[in-house]
């Protein structure tokens, strides 16, 4: 396993503290790979989660934010209803999670389950006072072009 200096990137970030230990826990995380998913951009602010779940139906299937951490998880029960023989089994019928770090901002719009594919929506959202805004520089009195209201009603 290697380890990954950030200390570069840390010199000229203020604030970051959460985003470099999500990368580092990223980095040590184990990179299962079932159930397989996709993460797409759908512009600047919108993002899909696409994840097969072949099999699996919506009651089986369960979506939790807590911390800006996305999990979904999957579970179905054995059925022992019909005992069957499998001479191969190679679909998988184990259950699953899978955690999802989200930023700031960041929610779930919408999920949904459709030809075996388990669609999320997300939007980030940023806040209005979050936005960029322009700031006025203010110098003196003559230079700003303000008068003093106090100079003017002397002369009066």
């Amino acid at each position: 396993m290697t380890n990954i200096d950030f200390s570069p990137l840390l010199r000229s970030m203020i604030g970051f503290d959460r985003m470099t230990a999500a990368l580092e826990n990223a980095s040590r995380a184990e990179s299962g790979g079932y159930p397989p998913y996709n993460i797409e951009a759908n512009g600047e602010n919108d993002y899909r989660i696409t994840m097969a779940v072949a099999g699996f139906a919506e009651k089986d299937l369960s979506l939790e934010v807590k911390e800006n951490i996305l999990t979904i998880s999957g579970g179905r029960p054995e059925s022992d209803d019909h005992p069957r023989k499998y001479l191969y089994r190679g679909i998988a019928n184990r259950s699953f999670e899978r955690k999802f770090q989200l930023a700031d901002y960041v929610r779930v719009v919408e999920a949904q389950l459709e030809h075996g594919l388990l669609h999320v929506d997300l939007r980030r959202e940023i806040p209005d006072a979050m936005k960029p805004r322009k700031i006025q520089i203010r110098g003196g009195a003559k230079a700003s072009g303000f008068i003093d209201a106090s100079a003017s009603d002397a002369a009066a």
